[in-house]
This record gives structure tokens, sequence and C-alpha cells, in this order.
């Protein structure tokens, strides 16, 4: 078990692992590069960096982090469950125990599609490598928001009797001959305890079951019974959640969504669950 799971590989992330392994706690960080940060030309305010490019930023910030012991997954973590005194964290496949856990997963403004909260685990998966099996020799949807759900959906498509892919992205796609490419707008999932259907804008696809592939899910899908205020998670001033041992940073606390305040509130996620991992 580890000590602190950092949910999350952005500013708020790193500055987190950074300042937990300078405190030598073990630390397992999910996730991968920010593509915010890289995907900013020129960054005018990081302190003693001026007019430092985005990609650059990002490097060196990997560089620093790289220096400690923190164990890396890109794994895309599906779920966080609190069990008390720890919580366990799904990532695709494997399930990861930690003391705590710091959430800095950004903001993802993109919206759901409706029906997807209610039947998640009926019909609806977040991931294709732990629910693909269930599927063998079936029908199933894979919506793409990310270039990982093209790979997933020629896995699918080696286990699966039928594949539909409904891209959210702009990329080339080369798949196996029972794979159906369908271009155009989810809209709803539809069923009566299990979803067997999604409307699109201009079509409907049934199917036994329907993957919906992105970078990051809504945060009261992803932590059960965390308290949240839209796009947002509520935190206090030592960037405590509603949940014990549970923290949050960055982004995804609330604007202003700046880097400087992100590497902060990084710092005082770690700092504070420390404390907590001290008293037990």
């Amino acid at each position: 078990m580890y000590d602190i799971a950092v949910i999350g590989r952005g500013p708020a992330g790193v500055s987190a692992a950074i300042n937990a392994s300078i405190r030598n706690k073990s630390i397992v960080m999910f996730g991968k590069d920010s593509k915010k940060v890289i995907s900013s030309p020129i960054i005018h305010n990081y302190p003693a960096l001026p007019a430092i490019k985005g990609t650059s930023l990002s490097d060196q910030m990997f560089e620093h982090l790289k220096t400690t012991k923190a164990v890396l997954s890109d794994k895309h973590v599906t779920a966080i469950y609190s069990m008390g005194n720890s919580f366990t964290i799904q990532a695709e496949d494997e399930m990861i125990e930690a003391k705590t856990v710091i959430l800095t997963v950004g903001v993802d403004f993109k919206k759901s599609i409706e029906g997807e909260d209610i039947f998640l685990g009926m019909g609806v998966s977040y991931c294709a490598t732990c629910d693909a099996p269930l599927y063998k020799g079936k029908k199933v949807c894979v919506v793409g928001y990310n270039k990982e759900s093209i790979e997933e959906t020629k896995f699918l498509s080696e286990i699966c009797d039928k594949v539909y892919y409904v891209p959210i992205i702009d990329e080339d796609f080369s798949f196996n001959d029972n794979v159906e490419i369908i271009k155009d707008i989810p809209l709803s999932f539809e069923g009566v305890k299990h979803a067997n259907k999604l409307r699109l804008k201009n079509s409907l696809i049934e199917a036994d079951g329907f993957f919906v592939l992105k970078d990051s899910y809504p945060i009261g899908t992803l932590v059960p019974g965390i308290e949240i205020d839209g796009a947002h998670v509520l935190v206090n001033r030592h960037m405590e959640t509603n949940i014990k041992g549970l923290y949050a940073a960055g982004d995804v606390t609330g604007k202003p969504y700046q880097i400087s305040k992100a590497t902060g509130e990084g710092q005082m996620a770690a700092l504070s669950a420390v404390e907590m991992l001290n008293k037990l």
C-alpha cells in the first residue's frame, strides 16, 4: 500500500509528488503530461521563468519528477473508493491501495452523454481492458474522445463480433472489417435496467455494451460521495475534501486556472496529506 496516490500529472500533481517525496512518503502517480501546459506557446507569468515555452516547462517539470521515487503509471483511473482508513484506486485492470489520495485531474467541461452516469456499470463502461471479456462474441460500441480509444477499439475488435466506433476526434483510422465507423454526435443512452441503445443526432446504435473512452471523467462518478460544485471539487484552505484522506489541487478546485496557483495548491495538498500520515 502506498502512502499517497496522486491522480493527474499536471503542475499540481508534479508539485504534490515532489513535496511528498521530500518527506519520504511512498507515492504512486497516475496520468500523463498536462496538455494544457504543453499547448501553451509562451507562459509569461511563471516566476523566475519569463516567456518560457509550455513544452519546455513541461519537460523541466517531468525531469524534476523523475528525481523522486514516485512510481509513475499512465493507466487511466476510472474509480476511487474510500475504504474508511484507506483508498482503493481502480486503474484499468489494476486495483491499487493508498492511505491518502490527491486529486489533480484538472477540469473537463465536455458534456457527458445523457444517461452515462445512470447506466455506468450497467452496459456503460469507462475501461475496455477491464470489461471487454464480458462482451466476447457480442456487439459493442466505443465513443472515443482520445487517441487511446483507437487502440482500445482494435483490442475490442479481436474479442467482439461487431464494434461500432464513434470518433469525437479527428484522426486516421484503420480497423478490422468488423469495425464500423459512425461519425455522428452522441446524445443519450437508452435502456431499462441496462443500456442497449445509444441515440445520436442522426442515427441510433443498438449494442450489448458501450465504452466511453476519454482522458477524464465526471468527478462525482470518479469518486463516489465527493462534494462538488459544478465541475469543481469543494476544498478548504488545507486542500481537504469532505472525504477524510482525500485532497484536491489545481484547476479541479476552481479558478483561476493558473500554473502558479496549481503548483502552490499541490504543495499544500501534499503537506496536508503528510501531516495526516504522520499522525497515523
